[in-house]
């Protein structure tokens, strides 16, 4: 199911940067625990962007951030050990620059030999960073002479590194905000039909957006987690004491109508799995959705539930996963969040769905269940992921093309 980027997009395909000053924009935002990286992946997804462009003889200059030190020098947040881990995970030396502008950089820069690697220091420890100042701006372009980005994660943020350093050098894509690119437009932009979403998580409120743009562009929606909760009791359904936001209801029947409206079939859980506490291994009961006790809380998809998703899952040429089916973090409700996404991950493999997933908490359940590496493309971008689930425009995108000069696409 291979596909090439966007056309409006330029990549780093036909890239004469031989000798030339890369200015890559990284996200090195890596999870760290007791000051120890816990979660490699963006790290790792980065590596055949640097590598690529090293063995054509490119000086590559790794910029990114780290953290929310808010423009001042933490030492905590600055990128040094990133730097290692870069180093060892790339199997070549990674020099680093203590700043990312000024003396230091710009020492660190003009000591580069084609094909040498160099991160600069955490951008975010000036200020002008997250305000797009255009000092900041100009004084990061002034280091190179070509600008790839290839932080997808950090493409919802219109700041210097990621929109306002576009302006002032030639702009192109790497290979993971290539994967990004490719992989979501044709999950809505350009799908296979019929295609689907699931959309999960714990309230409609934060979600309106995402399910608005969505229900323009599915034939089918699954609707998890404690946002189910809210629909059911909608529809008149007692969910007892389960999560659930009665003053959404309105919403709730005004987004069924809707779909209904455009032809776009919603399925909900027709049982669940069901306890008195949230806990794991907590004593619980597997009911019928219009049979929840009042004095429990529905914590899962019920096995019912699970079954008819699957089916109707099997019936799809593309999906779009982002949030759970239930409290997957505790056991024995990740049941039904395991069980749909392994037999969506079958349905890929099998080469009948092309699935992409994205969002936090979705990452974590599809890892949980062993499958994250069977989707299609899981993104590990977050808030992006969400924000294009929405329909928003991502500045660090608008930057790689209407700032260029070319038109978006869709």
């Amino acid at each position: 199911m291979a596909a090439a980027a966007p056309a409006s997009f330029r990549t780093i395909d036909d890239l004469d940067c031989a000798g030339k000053r890369v200015l890559l924009r990284a996200d090195l935002n890596v999870p760290v625990r007791d000051g120890k990286i816990t979660d490699l992946t963006r790290i790792e997804r980065l590596v055949p962007t640097i590598r690529e462009l090293a063995d054509k003889g490119a000086r590559v200059i790794v910029v990114s951030h780290f953290d929310r030190p808010k423009g001042r020098r933490v030492p905590e947040m600055s990128l040094g050990p990133v730097r290692l881990a870069l180093q060892t995970v790339l199997g070549h030396p990674v020099h680093f620059a203590e700043d990312c502008i000024g003396p230091a950089a710009e020492s660190a820069v003009a000591a580069l030999r084609d094909g040498d690697v160099l991160v600069l220091e955490n951008t975010r420890y000036h200020a002008g960073e997250e305000t797009n100042d255009p000092e900041l701006s100009r004084a990061l372009a002034s280091l190179a002479d070509l600008y790839v980005n290839d932080a997808f994660s950090a493409a919802h943020r219109a700041h210097a590194s990621t929109e306002g350093v576009a302006r002032h050098l030639p702009a192109h894509a790497g290979r993971l905000m290539q994967a990004e690119l490719d992989a979501l437009t044709l999950a809505l932009d350009d799908p296979q039909r019929p295609v689907g979403a699931v959309i999960g998580g714990a309230k409609i409120s934060t979600k309106l957006d995402l399910i608005g743009n969505i229900l323009a562009k599915v034939d089918l929606l699954i609707i998890g987690g404690a946002m189910a909760n809210t629909f059911l009791a909608a529809k008149g359904v007692r969910v007892g004491r389960s999560l659930q936001e009665a003053d959404m209801h309105d919403t709730a029947r005004a987004i069924m109508a809707h779909a209904e409206a455009r032809g776009c079939r919603i399925l909900l859980p027709v049982d669940a799995v069901v306890a008195r506490e949230f806990k794991a291994n907590a004593e619980n009961d597997t009911v019928s959705i219009d049979a929840v006790p009042d004095d429990m809380m529905i914590l899962d998809a019920g096995p019912l539930t699970v079954a008819h998703l699957s089916e109707a899952v099997a019936t799809l040429r593309t999906l779009v996963w982002n949030g759970p089916l239930g409290a997957f973090e505790i056991e024995p409700f990740d049941v039904g969040t395991n069980t749909l996404a392994r037999a969506v991950a079958a349905l890929t493999q099998a080469g009948t769905l092309r699935s992409v997933a994205g969002g936090g908490d979705t990452v974590s359940a599809l890892r949980h269940a062993g499958v994250v590496h069977q989707f299609s493309y899981v993104s590990t971008a977050g808030g992006a992921f969400l924000e294009w689930l929405e329909g928003k425009t991502l500045p660090g995108i608008e930057a790689l093309t209407a700032l260029r000069g070319i038109a978006l696409p869709g």
